[in-house]
């Protein structure tokens, strides 16, 4: 939902002579090599999408068979459970998605921060194949209220910082996810979009 044109214009772009398709197919979905999965705007929303056209059990397929990025609420639509809207994730990974404190969002210096958190800000990177040619400190865009939180070891791939810690890139075998908009987030996303093009988990 949302952002599927410039996630796929961005892949267009690195992706040499392999095909970028966007498709609600779900055989499409199962015959693809790679499988991205954006998502933009309300995660109730985003879940009820995926159900209506009938891409739940094809995103859970290729979740465990083909290389993997999930991109926004695509990150955290992998995860158990969401407060925004009391919903159920996919389940992929243990943890929740919580809404961002506003009581607690403040910076250095005590100034009150805005919730939804939309800008740029520093990744502080996990070793990670998908962060190769990226310096570790560079900054992505966000646009978002909630965050996933987890306690699983290693599962964390990055983490930032806007008013309190959190994580925002997530990876596991042949999943690799991310809170941020790398397709907005000039050379250092589209150079993580080239990672996962060429990735062979």
């Amino acid at each position: 939902m949302g952002n599927l044109r410039s996630v796929s214009k961005a892949l267009e772009h690195v992706a040499g002579s392999e095909a970028v398709v966007v498709t609600a197919d779900p055989a499409v979905v199962a015959a693809a090599e790679r499988v991205v999965f954006p998502g933009q705007g309300a995660m109730p929303d985003c879940m009820r999408e995926l159900d209506a056209r009938n891409l739940r059990e094809a995103v859970l397929a290729a979740a465990k068979n083909k290389p993997f990025l999930g991109i926004c609420v695509g990150e955290q639509m992998l995860f158990e459970r969401s407060e925004e809207g009391d919903v159920a994730g996919l389940g992929v990974f243990p943890g929740v998605v919580r809404r961002f404190p506003e009581a607690q969002m403040v910076d250095a210096s005590g100034a009150r921060l805005k919730v939804p958190h939309m800008g740029w800000n520093e990744v502080r990177q996990v070793p990670h194949a998908l962060w190769s040619g990226i310096t570790d400190g560079s900054r992505f865009y966000f646009v978002h209220s909630y965050c996933v939180q987890t306690i699983t070891p290693g599962l964390t791939t990055g983490t930032t910082v806007y008013g309190l810690p959190f994580t925002c890139a997530v990876g596991r075998d042949n999943i690799f996810a991310v809170q941020f908009h790398p397709e907005k987030s000039a050379r250092d996303g589209l150079q993580l979009l080239k990672n996962f093009v060429e990735w062979r988990p």
